[in-house]
């Protein structure tokens, strides 16, 4: 079925229907959340919050835009109340548990070999990137994580984000001067 027969059912009391918009979405939504709070459980909190907008706003979709633009427009705001709300620091543990959705502990991933060398540095680097990323406004985080995260179009971060193209070229320009700017460091 097509989104908007899917839509038609669900405004209609249909949960099926409803579910399978979900099932039509939910990874994307959940990798957005997930890409700009670097928390699985915050990204799960995001995507609970969407889906519970959506749901509650499916009656007043006027279908003036795709029903996928309305959705990740929701999905923006939300991560952006969601970080306005919520500053907080994750701090892993070299001795935390080996686990599906983390990998080996970093103790483990320390534990030696030919290229521990260059996974150590390579994890660095990749500490340094996210640091920088997180420094960001809001705004500029959701901008470059849409762009070279998830690689959302211009135009559709645009829709996403409800401003122009040329704000979102911007916010992408300033973004990564930033961004380049913090990792000068390194270099």
């Amino acid at each position: 079925m097509q989104d908007l027969e899917l839509i038609t059912k669900a405004r209609h009391g249909d949960a099926m229907a409803f579910e399978q918009l979900v099932y039509r979405y939910d990874k994307q939504v959940l990798s957005i959340a997930a890409r700009y709070v670097q928390s699985s459980e915050d990204a799960k909190d995001i995507y609970q919050e969407v889906f519970l907008r959506v749901y509650r706003a499916l009656p007043k979709f006027e279908l003036r835009s795709e029903f996928s633009t309305w959705l990740f427009r929701i999905t923006t705001n939300v991560c952006l109340t969601h970080r306005s709300r919520r500053k907080r620091h994750i701090h892993t543990s070299l001795d935390r548990e080996n686990d599906e959705e983390h990998g080996p502990a970093l103790s483990e991933s320390l534990a030696g070999g030919p290229a521990t060398d260059q996974h150590v540095e390579g994890l660095e680097i990749a500490s340094y990137v996210h640091e920088a990323v997180n420094a960001l406004s809001p705004k500029l985080k959701m901008v470059f994580t849409l762009k070279f995260f998830e690689g959302y179009k211009i135009r559709e971060i645009a829709d996403m984000m409800e401003c122009t193209e040329g704000t979102v070229k911007k916010y992408l320009f300033t973004a990564t001067k930033k961004i380049r700017s913090r990792l000068t460091a390194i270099y």
